[in-house]
Formats: C-alpha cells, structure tokens, sequence
C-alpha cells in the first residue's frame, strides 16, 4: 500500500500541474494566481466529493474512530496531499518570496496528511477535516477570481465574502472543534492529535483575519451608502 500511495501522491503532483498549464493555455491574458484559483477550486470540489463518498455512516460521519483507514480513504488524502503540494510550489512561485502564514497552513496540513497516510489510521477523521476543511473554499476562490474579473466592491462579490465567511465560520469554529476532540479523545497517534489541534489554531488564526474582513466590508459598505444618500 505504501509504495502505491508514494506512486499516487507523485502522479497527483505531475497532475495538478499539468492541469494548471491546461488552465493557463486556456486563459492566457489571466493572471498566475487567477488560474491557479480555478485549479484550486476544482480540488476542492473534488476532495468534498471524494470525502463524502467514503463516509460509511452518515449517522455518524467519522466512525469508526481512530481505525484502520479504508483504501478510498487513503486515495482521497493522497490526491490532497499531493494537491497541497503542488499548491504550496504555486504560492511560493507566485508570491517569489515565503508567505508566513500560507507556508505554515500548508505545511501543517501537509504534515497531518503524510501523517495518517503514514499510519494508515484515523483515515474517518482526516477525511472529516478534509470535507470541513474545503467546503468553503469554493466562495473563497470565487471571491478573489470576482474581483480580477472587474466586480470588486460590488453586489456579488459583498454576497461572496459574505458566503464564504458564514461558511467557514460554521465549518471551521463549530464542526471543526467537536472534530478535534473527538480526535483528541479517541487513541491517536500523538503526532496526529498534535496536526488536528495545530489545524484547529491555524483555522482560528484565519477566522479572525476573516472576521476584520468583514467588518472592514461593511463599514465600507455602510460609508459609501451615507456618502450616496448625501449627494
């Protein structure tokens, strides 16, 4: 299993690349991070799919705890890990110099990942924080795409980033808790406990740059109404 998952994780790299190229032929005259967010939202489309798909219970979405990790489990983190991966070059790429905050959430994630892959366990919670994890990465994409298609600081866009921090907020800082101490609870590996609550931090840190966001939105917002209404 270990030398298919190693061959699958470095097909998944060739691949995410190879399909960022495709994007970027189809959309030449968008910019480096436009097409990578188009790549990036197909991921997260994929990895909510796959996640569902390997859910056993709906009842109890991940039971059995602390198990061994199912083949279409391991598939679905390999094809996540390998997309980090390739993402993580992306940034770094794009960026030309280390993201602080980026590099530490991909690298966390990476690590939490090749972790259960390692094991071969706690493949119902890592599949969980997957699908909590990339259900509201669709809007954030979609919020940064808006705006190189010339609607920032519109209707849609505000509707967006509304969405997308409602989601998040209900993802991250209501399921993504009670996933952590289920995790924390169940018999882990120790490594595994430590990359869920090091997720769980990175996911706070980010909810509270949302939170200023969003307030920054609407007292924008709320302005530039008073400003209309006075003239």
């Amino acid at each position: 299993m270990e030398d298919y998952i190693v061959k699958l994780v470095v097909s998944g790299v060739i691949s995410w690349a190879s399909a960022f190229m495709v994007v970027r032929r189809m959309f030449p005259k968008r910019s480096f991070g436009f097409c990578n967010r188009l790549v990036s939202t197909i991921h997260a489309t994929l990895a909510v799919t796959l996640s569902s798909l390997t859910v056993e219970d709906w009842r109890c979405p991940v039971c059995p705890l602390a198990s061994k990790s199912s083949p279409k489990q391991m598939q679905t983190l390999a094809v996540t890990l390998a997309y980090l991966i390739y993402d993580l070059i992306c940034c770094l790429l794009e960026d030309k110099r280390v993201n602080l905050d980026n590099s530490i959430h991909h690298l966390v994630s990476i690590v939490g990942i090749g972790a259960g892959l390692f094991y071969e366990m706690c493949g119902s919670e890592m599949v969980a924080s997957l699908w909590i994890t990339e259900i509201s990465s669709p809007f954030l994409h979609l919020r940064e795409l808006l705006k190189e298609l010339g609607y920032r600081d519109t209707d849609l866009n505000l509707t967006v980033d509304m969405l997308f921090a409602i989601i998040f907020t209900i993802a991250r800082m209501i399921c993504g808790p009670c996933l952590v101490y289920v995790t924390l609870s169940a018999s882990n590996p120790l490594l595994i406990k430590a990359m869920a609550l090091g997720l769980q931090l990175v996911s706070a840190f980010w909810f509270f740059k949302i939170a200023r966001m969003v307030k920054y939105k609407m007292t924008k917002r709320t302005k530039s109404k008073a400003v209309a209404s006075s003239l």
